[in-house]
């Protein structure tokens, strides 16, 4: 009884953000807001430039095509809010929109986690299998693989949701965080439910190291064919397929890895919140930059979207 009038209580949390110093607001704003309409602007460029050359309707560039979308919510769930905060200067966000944000964070975190594993497994059926290739990755599959991705990132983020509903909160709602993140609310709970404890700390663990081993053993196998290759130029060939992926996995799990360490190692508040910008903001930023500098079919398509010559200064193949 004592938890559910607790959990009554809490009308709303107070996001703390990256630091309550006044003087430093308006950098903040003015730099997240550069940052969010960079990775808006630049992953619409990607997507667009996708639908518009036919050469492209390929499944290597359909799951890019989605992996930009899903990076654009991705920064919408946690950036705007931050922003409004910042500009009508309050911390508030109320119990039910605090839920509503992380459940969509937890969807589209789950779903780029999925898809580049997913983009890993193109690249392995297309360097270790290419004669099954036309078939194994054809639309029907590729429609169902990024569904299936869908299906279970909303069932992880509906589960961890209910788990979040169950618990109870005390008086303190302060989140040194910029957003509701799922690790934060769980420090701030009253409750001593182990079950709930175990499936909001497990559940996320086990989908990215599932997701992870998926990825390692396709580059595996893909390192296994290159090596086999016995011309130079075929092996950079195969390998240049794989850099920019490469790149975006590297990204995405490194910043997600400082995250986790920093958080364990420092007692700082806002510690967690300044390295997560690493992988929620910065990361799907870099991405189409990644794919225009490191990938000539995107670049040649972003040319012809953008009417001009881009002055790339990397270019791998």
């Amino acid at each position: 009884m004592e938890s559910g009038n607790n959990t009554k209580r809490i009308s709303k949390f107070l996001l703390l953000g990256f630091s309550e110093n006044p003087d430093l607001q308006f950098l903040i704003f003015s730099l997240f807001l550069s940052m969010y309409l960079v990775t808006v602007f630049g992953n619409l460029i990607i997507i667009m430039a996708i639908i518009s050359q036919s050469h492209l309707h390929t499944p290597m560039y359909f799951f890019l095509s989605n992996l930009s979308f899903v990076d654009i919510c991705f920064t919408s769930t946690t950036v705007p809010k931050m922003l409004v905060n910042i500009q009508t200067q309050s911390k508030a966000i109320t119990y039910k929109h605090c839920i509503t944000q992380m459940c969509f964070f937890l969807v589209f975190a789950e779903l780029d986690n999925l898809l580049l594993a997913v983009m890993a497994y193109d690249r392995y059926v297309a360097i270790c299998h290419p004669l099954h290739y036309t078939v194994t990755m054809n639309p029907h599959h590729c429609i169902l693989m990024v569904l299936l991705s869908m299906v279970v990132s909303v069932f992880h983020a509906l589960l961890q949701s209910l788990v979040v509903l169950q618990l109870s909160f005390c008086t303190h709602v302060e989140i040194p965080h910029f957003f509701c993140e799922l690790n934060q609310l769980a420090q701030l709970t009253c409750s001593n439910n182990f079950p709930s404890h175990l499936t909001m700390h497990l559940a996320p663990v086990l989908l990215a190291a599932a997701s992870l081993s998926a990825i390692l053993y396709s580059y595996f196998k893909i390192g296994s064919s290159i090596w086999a290759i016995s011309s130079a130029q075929g092996k950079y060939k195969a390998f240049s397929t794989c850099a920019s992926h490469l790149c975006i996995v590297s990204l995405f799990y490194s910043t997600g890895l400082g995250v986790y360490l920093s958080s364990a190692m420092t007692q700082s508040s806002h510690s967690a919140a300044r390295a997560s910008v690493m992988y929620t903001v910065v990361t799907p930023m870099l991405n189409p930059f990644v794919y225009s500098l490191r990938n000539k079919d995107v670049k040649r398509a972003l040319e012809r979207l953008l009417g001009g010559k881009l002055n790339c200064p990397i270019a791998l193949s």
